[in-house]
């Protein structure tokens, strides 16, 4: 009988097994082939799910233009990748879509390997339910985030929310949770209560090996090993009973734990070498001279010093040498427009069909028109209907400005971010942006940066605010008349409302000599300047070359300190300083940022030339680390005078209004800069978006009034000197003996004054001369008092007129 049950129940099994396969309803090869093509299947999604969550804002625009072959996108699948990822996460069920990959992976394993569905069944049910649940917390949770929840996790979240509310809602999700723990994991309290059983089990182990609380050897022990033996009773009659009616027998008493007695369990060999151990360590404190010894040489005192002297004095504060200094209010700045920005219905009404009709008139239809009013620009911005090329609405540029009416159009196709193509129209009646309204907003007052600049309000009304220091130099450039000096004013301001005197300081140029010359009053709070000079605002292009020089030594002395320091920025140094890391005994102070400031490029360019040009370069691409950063402005938007070493090392960019699309090139590298309408309209760049925004107007009154206030208050003895530079032309020994001119230097002199022009370069040509010999006679005749200094590009000044006057000269020595 037995064996009858046996073969009907294994011929019940194989008849189960060839049955399963069949329970799919296709051949083998056609499963096969499905399996795998499921398997690469789920590939495919989990790399368009990985990179919808690193590139699917940018790809979200090119949803529309599936079709459309020349439109790319991000995704590492391509535009197939792309739609998958929208479906699936975006508009499906957020990051639990990723069980989707789990789910079409092990169907097609299931089918390549032939095995059966009923297993698979389950798996999908409890994973489906699992995705669900767990679309439906991102939504509830996650709700600033769609990516997480997506379109379906927040619909049924407030679907959820609208009948039973929140607390309703969290408590459906909790007892969705609780469902596929008990029914999916297996989770019981029988489970969770051993599960704390056998830690609170490996605890007590832990302490007992440990010789602060190790037990003796008793009944506790005992207890334990009669515990075991209790259980492999239970497990020998289990066993016992299984095996019951047939001839095979256990002898339980002979395989029974031969433990009987506690007095067999030994510990003691844990334990014996514990109350050794102080022994022999209590041998070397007798020997009291070599544990004095040993704490001398302990090498953390510097660190104690410091945390000692923080403790005892506080951090290093740069302020305490003006710490009554106060701040300008920002009532000395005026306030030239009350009532905000006026929005002129009519106005945006008229603009809009105007817009609308001009592209009909070429059969461009658009889907949808918005329009975001400015201070002097109104955007509208316009969605077009499918299959619209946008290099067609790009041409119609100056036809739109024909019909507005208006000066300025700019057409932005498509605005960088959005799936939208952008028309800016100037207003008719621009509200001016005053200085104020950009310092005492709290975009300006709340903004965690360095070097803040409040440059004015964007197209969206929204308070422009950048970071000197991130960009880290800034090349502003414009036609004459459209903004540039109000712009560095507006620069200039910003700092002075939020950098204390301590924290930075300016190098200012100002060729025309009645632009920044306002700031004289405050030259020993925020000005630094060349030692033995009078004025700190620099009017004279000579004296600009010596200046340069000067903050590329500085440079290089600040990073020497940083290398001393060990530290990679002027943050970190600063930061090191206060915290008295660095002793002022060894070279160390704390350092200020220090901005140049040139009004008028272009004018240096035309008189220094190269001279000016090479330090300007080495400042831009090295000083930005050790906080000196540079400010250029010009008139003359040429490539002669904005090279590309300058552009290349000033990524940040200004441009006001401009006369023609090859200048707008040459500041931004893009046009636009000729569609502004003047009068503070700007573009900003840095990289690769362009920002349109309304410079702050602050006026020569205002200025006075915030040095004055300045200006008033106590101040350092003198303004931040910068290091001495001492030229290559400048250490000249001017006692040189005669005896070691060179053999040419009559005949070199005779050249000079005949042509009454001192420069290597014509004892080059007229003498056949290499360039180092040229430089040693200039330097001779230097010396003799026959040609005068060194005056940048200038050619020396000759002191002898004639070949008289040399001749007499030679007499004399002789």
């Amino acid at each position: 009988m037995a064996k009858s049950t046996k073969k009907e129940s294994s011929d019940k099994k194989s008849t189960t097994e060839t049955a399963a396969p069949k329970s799919w309803g296709i051949s083998k090869q056609h499963k096969i082939v499905l399996g795998f093509l499921l398997v690469l299947f789920s590939v495919a999604l989990l790399v368009a799910f990985v990179s919808f969550f690193i590139y699917g804002q940018i790809d979200q625009s090119a949803l529309s233009e599936l079709t459309n072959r020349k439109e790319e996108v991000q995704n590492w699948l391509g535009k197939f990748g792309a739609y998958l990822a929208d479906l699936f996460v975006y508009r499906g069920f957020g990051i639990a879509s990723f069980l989707f990959v789990r789910l079409f992976f092990l169907t097609g394993m299931y089918l390549i390997l032939n095995l059966s569905i009923k297993k698979l069944k389950s798996v999908w049910f409890w994973d489906l339910f699992a995705i669900i649940i767990l679309s439906v917390l991102c939504g509830f949770f996650a709700t600033s985030l769609p990516e997480l929840g997506g379109t379906i996790g927040y619909e049924l979240n407030l679907f959820a929310q609208d009948y039973v509310g929140k607390t309703g809602t969290l408590l459906l999700l909790i007892f969705g949770l609780i469902i596929y723990l008990i029914f999916k994991l297996q989770v019981s309290p029988e489970k969770v209560q051993s599960f704390f059983e056998k830690t609170k089990k490996e605890i007590s182990e832990d302490l007992a090996v440990t010789p602060l609380s190790a037990p003796e050897p008793n009944e506790s022990a005992y207890n334990l090993e009669e515990f075991a033996v209790e259980e492999k009773e239970e497990e020998w009659d289990n066993i016992h009973l299984k095996n019951a009616g047939t001839q095979f027998e256990i002898n339980k008493e002979a395989l029974k734990p031969t433990i009987s007695t506690a007095s067999e369990i030994n510990l003691e060999p844990t334990l014996k070498p514990l109350p050794i151990q102080p022994e022999p360590i209590a041998e070397p404190e007798k020997n009291e001279a070599f544990v004095i010894e040993k704490a001398i040489e302990e090498d953390i005192i510097e660190d104690n010093l410091a945390s000692r002297l923080v403790s005892d004095f506080g951090l290093f504060d740069p302020t305490l040498d003006l710490s009554n200094y106060k701040f300008p209010t920002i009532d000395l700045l005026k306030e030239y427009s009350t009532g905000g920005i006026t929005i002129n219905q009519e106005e945006l009404e008229e603009n809009k069909n105007k817009i609308v009709d001009t592209l009909r008139n070429y059969k461009i239809e658009i889907a949808q028109i918005k329009a975001t009013v400015g201070p002097s620009v109104t955007l509208y911005e316009i969605v077009p209907e499918a299959g619209i090329r946008i290099s067609k609405i790009k041409s119609l540029e100056d036809d739109i400005a024909l019909s507005l009416s208006a000066l300025g159009i700019r057409i932005i196709a498509p605005i960088p971010g959005k799936g939208t193509i952008g028309i800016e129209v100037p207003n008719k009646t621009p509200t001016m942006v005053s200085m104020k309204s950009a310092i005492g907003s709290a975009k300006f007052q709340e903004a965690e940066m360095e070097l803040p600049i409040a440059l004015g309000k964007t197209i969206s009304n929204e308070t422009f605010v950048v970071d000197l220091a991130k960009m880290p130099h800034l090349l502003m450039a414009g036609a004459t008349g459209q903004g540039k000096s109000v712009g560095l004013n507006a620069v200039l301001t910003s700092l002075l409302y939020k950098k204390h005197p301590a924290e930075v300081k300016f190098v200012l140029v100002d060729p025309k000599k009645v632009e920044l010359t306002l700031f004289n009053k405050i030259e020993r709070h925020y000005l630094a300047k060349l030692p033995d000079t009078e004025d700190a605002i620099i009017t004279d292009n000579a004296k600009v070359v010596t200046t340069l020089n000067s903050l590329c030594v500085e440079m290089d002395n600040r990073y020497s300190l940083l290398k001393d320091a060990m530290v990679r920025n002027i943050k970190e140094y600063n930061e090191k300083f206060k915290n008295r890391k660095l002793n002022p005994e060894n070279g160390h102070r704390f350092l200020p940022y220090i901005i140049l400031v040139v009004d008028e490029f272009a004018d240096l360019i035309m008189t220094a030339g190269k001279e000016v040009e090479v330090p300007i370069a080495r400042l831009a691409q090295l000083a930005r680390a050790i906080g000196i950063h540079l400010i250029i402005a010009t008139q003359r938007p040429s490539v002669n005078v904005i090279t590309g070493l300058i552009k290349a090392n000033f990524p940040a960019r200004i441009a006001f209004r401009v006369t023609s699309k090859i200048d707008s090139r040459t500041i931004l590298d893009t046009q636009g800069a000729d569609q502004l309408i003047g009068r503070g309209d700007l573009l900003y760049s840095n990289g690769n978006d362009v920002v349109r925004v309304q410079c702050a107007f602050v006026d020569t009154p205002e200025v006075e009034k915030i040095v004055d206030f300045i200006g008033s208050q106590k101040a350092y003895a003198t303004a931040y000197l910068l290091p001495e530079f001492i030229g290559e032309d400048s250490g000249i020994n001017l006692e040189m003996d005669i005896s070691e001119r060179d053999s040419l230097f009559r005949e070199a002199a005779e050249v000079i004054v005949n042509a009454q022009q001192g420069s290597a370069s014509l004892l080059q040509r007229k003498l056949k001369l290499g360039y180092n010999r040229a430089g040693r006679l200039i330097d001779q005749l230097e010396a003799a008092g026959i040609v005068g200094p060194f005056e940048g590009s200038k050619a020396r000044s000759v002191n002898i007129q004639d070949m008289t006057g040399l001749d007499q000269f030679f007499e004399n020595e002789s």
